[in-house]
């Protein structure tokens, strides 16, 4: 029998906060989408005629047409959930708009050169002036302190600068660039905890705070293990390619048609490995009884080990390691790593009607609330929501008339 009288679900945890989103490209916007995503509304602040610069990074466009240049994939990918207000900054009355903003918001965050936020009168000091209780949050490259302070933070420049791009890669080549711009992400996850704990103390006391988080620091301290492995040992660490510094066997592993992963953390872990293998042999050695010996014989157990995966298909081992309770996996594409964790019922995509691509799939992000929905917005054209925006900060029809026809305001006619 149905429950006629179960609870409403909850709302979003972050309903009723307002965030004045002055960032672009990847770690300010992933940040503001995973607090959009936990129902904050977000105003993107972007500049009419080109927005936000992944905008223009494609190919691959999404609706693409004869007449039309479509959405870019990139731009997609971090800005569901937001409102746009495309005004031009340099515009007294648009300026004192987005000034206007930022005093009645919640949370702003920004990736301006430094300097530049403060000369807008935008910056920490002139925003708290008028909302003490304010959460700002500046994401840059390289820190506050770091010296010079103009230096540009690119994440390709950050693999490099951190140590990133020297741990990864073939242990005999080249040092090799992460493929997706990982020092950006690390640093939306860092701004976005930070803006929540600020956020929450805020809240019950009024006070608000002046949060940081930079590509260098988070890239740092997402280095976890490496980094103090190098402290530890006074020695940069080794470069281990697809295997692991401290773990053995727990890397990619050829068999009869394609790669797979096995990753057998422990000493329990590797004694079902060998059994599911059929290699008493290996488990019974006293060379790899522990994870120590393991390390120090790495070359000896990994040819055993490849010399068997070998003998059969991808498939067939994966069943086999799977049943016995080794984690393993395939090397898989991403399309097919989204098909496949969709069809396992993992549900990783969301499909949301856009105003000009029509349905569009999006990846969720990385968590899940039991019971509370999830807001799910199609990200918006430049300057989609402009008017409507500018009309709740106050201002009439004909200002915002004038504002459109003379350029400093971008309001798309929607389809």
């Amino acid at each position: 029998m149905s429950d006629t009288h179960a609870e409403p679900a909850a709302p979003p945890p972050l309903a009723g906060v307002r965030v004045a989103d002055l960032s672009r490209v990847l770690a300010g916007p992933y940040a503001t989408m995973l607090l959009a995503d936990m129902g904050a509304e977000v105003v993107k602040v972007e500049q009419p005629g080109r927005g936000d610069d992944t905008r223009a990074w494609g190919p691959p466009w999404a609706g693409a047409a004869q007449d039309a240049p479509g959405e870019a994939a990139y731009f997609l990918s971090v800005n569901r959930n937001k409102r746009s207000l495309a005004v031009d900054l340099k515009d007294p009355e648009g300026l004192a708009a987005v000034q206007d903003l930022c005093a009645s918001s919640d949370v702003v965050i920004q990736n301006f050169r430094p300097g530049v936020i403060d000369r807008l009168g935008l910056g920490y000091a002139d925003v708290s002036a008028r909302n003490p209780a304010v959460v700002y949050c500046s994401v840059s490259g390289f820190g506050p302190e770091h010296e010079p302070a103009t230096r540009p933070g690119f994440d390709i420049v950050v693999q490099a600068e951190s140590g990133l791009m020297a741990a990864t890669g073939p242990a005999e080549g080249p040092a090799s660039k992460v493929g997706v711009a990982l020092t950006d992400v690390l640093t939306g996850l860092n701004a976005a905890v930070g803006v929540l704990g600020a956020l929450m103390r805020a809240r019950t006391t009024g006070r608000g705070e002046h949060v940081s988080a930079s590509l260098i620091n988070s890239t740092l301290s997402g280095l976890v293990n490496l980094t103090q492995q190098a402290l530890v040992t006074g020695a940069e660490p080794a470069r281990m390619g697809n295997a692991h510094t401290t773990i053995v066997p727990y890397q990619v592993f050829p068999t009869a048609d394609a790669d797979i992963v096995v990753a057998a953390g422990n000493d329990a872990l590797y004694q079902r490995l060998c059994a599911a293998l059929d290699r008493p042999d290996l488990g019974g050695d006293p060379r790899y009884a522990t994870n120590p010996g393991r390390v120090e014989h790495r070359g000896e157990l990994v040819a055993e080990l490849s010399r068997t995966l070998r003998s059969r298909p991808a498939d067939h081992w994966m069943d086999v390691l799977v049943a016995a309770g080794v984690p393993a996996g395939r090397v898989r594409g991403v399309l097919d790593a989204l098909r496949t964790a969709d069809a396992h019922g993992d549900d990783v995509l969301r499909t949301v009607e856009h105003p000009t691509v029509g349905p569009l799939e999006l990846v969720r992000a990385g968590f899940r609330m039991e019971g509370t929905p999830t807001p799910l917005a199609a990200p918006p054209l430049l300057g989609q929501h402009s008017r409507d925006l500018l009309t709740e900060l106050g201002l009439d029809g004909g200002r915002i008339d004038a504002m459109i026809k003379r350029g400093a305001v971008q309001q798309p006619d929607l389809p």
